[in-house]
């Protein structure tokens, strides 16, 4: 059975992986961005592309999770196209790397307010519909950083993802008598199909930074970053959050295919 489905941070990455492999298996897929037309429009284009060429129900649509005008709008039209959102995954996110000292307040509240702020904007326009539905799926896209802090430098993000974790499995509790499962994808450290680690923030500080660069942690930042991205080291796992969750009966195809398995760590 066909499931209208939406993932935040589909430009590129997990996002847009996950969206084509979902768009092929025969759902229809809401792919949202923050912005569309960035890099002339490249990652929309690809969307438009495939839709065409492919003849899959994928759409690019414009979402920013920081922004709650932006995610209604978003909403509104999926809802006035589709009817309904079965599905949705919590995949926009955004990192940082470097001694955790040299960034400042503001900016953990800034990528707090991405990884965390973000979900809880989108789950205040989702779930009214979600919740009449009385069966659905929700998917966080976590990190296996939340469980310890190695590698090191990337401080600020995984305190983030705990957070991120943490507000999912209270949700979890919340919604399962409404009929909505919880799944919590755990990655690790991908280095194909995204540019996490390219495209991850710098502390401020810099002058506190280079305390620790041009110190004892001096080629520490380029040994980490080799052992987060090099080639082969790609490493997926997940769990479903016990608590609260409630598996649907009855219909195979659900919950829908996702490009990488997920099962629950007992």
């Amino acid at each position: 059975m066909q499931r209208t489905i939406l993932i935040t941070g589909a430009s590129s990455g997990f996002g847009a992986m996950t969206a084509k492999a979902l768009a092929r298996v025969g759902h229809r897929v809401y792919a949202s961005m923050r912005d569309p037309q960035a890099r002339g429009g490249a990652a929309a284009a690809e969307i438009e592309r495939l839709a065409r060429d492919e003849n899959l129900a994928i759409r690019a649509i414009a979402l920013d999770v920081l922004s709650e005008p932006s995610i209604e709008a978003a909403v509104e039209t999926i809802l006035a196209e589709a009817g309904r959102i079965d599905v949705v995954i919590h995949n926009a996110g955004h990192m940082v790397f470097g001694p955790v000292e040299a960034f400042t307040p503001e900016q953990l509240a800034q990528l707090y307010d991405v990884n965390v702020l973000g979900t809880q904007r989108v789950n205040r326009a989702v779930l009214p519909g979600m919740r009449s539905l009385g069966r659905a799926l929700m998917i966080w896209v976590g990190s296996s950083s939340t469980r310890g802090g190695t590698p090191p430098f990337l401080a600020p993000y995984f305190a983030a993802k705990a957070g991120m974790d943490a507000l999912a499995q209270s949700y979890a509790l919340e919604l399962a008598r409404f009929g909505i499962e919880t799944s919590i994808v755990v990655p690790g450290a991908f280095t194909k199909g995204t540019e996490h680690f390219a495209h991850s923030g710098k502390p401020a500080d810099t002058e506190r930074a280079a305390a620790y660069w041009s110190g004892p942690c001096a080629g520490a930042d380029e040994q980490a970053l080799k052992g987060l991205a090099r080639p082969g080291a790609r490493r997926c796992r997940s769990r479903e959050s016990r608590r609260g969750h409630r598996r649907s009966r009855g219909d195979a195809a659900w919950p829908p295919p996702v490009p990488r398995p997920y099962r629950p760590v007992r």
